[in-house]
């Protein structure tokens, strides 16, 4: 996966590359299927002095399709978690769609006691 993640205003780099390295881990576990090149990440960290809060806006370019997602918090760790949760939870459900599980989802079985009046 190519990353590339940009700093705005942003004061210790350090620990936010902490917590990027762990989520980039665990995506790479989902997009195992696509090839490394062709996966990039990119990232910006940013702080709104105004209402003193913090943004992650995450783009992932997949041979697929794109995914957007952002988190906003009051400290960086809160806003990275929420936006690498929310890219996950879309991945997922673009492979879901991607493999078409909504036309193998199973039918709920009928239940005996109705068959039996």
């Amino acid at each position: 996966m190519k990353l590339s993640i940009s700093y705005k205003h942003v004061e210790s780099q350090k620990s936010v590359e902490v917590d990027v390295d762990r989520h980039v881990e665990k995506l790479n576990k989902l997009l195992q299927c696509y090839a490394p090149d062709l996966v990039q990440l990119h990232g910006v960290f940013a702080v709104n002095p105004h209402k003193e809060e913090h943004s992650c806006i995450l783009n992932l370019s997949l041979p697929t399709g794109s995914l957007h997602a952002t988190g906003i918090g009051k400290n960086v760790r809160a806003c990275c978690k929420k936006a690498f949760s929310e890219l996950e939870s879309q991945t997922k459900k673009h492979q879901a769609l991607l493999r078409k599980d909504y036309q193998w989802k199973r039918k709920r079985p009928r239940e005996r006691e109705a068959l039996a009046s």
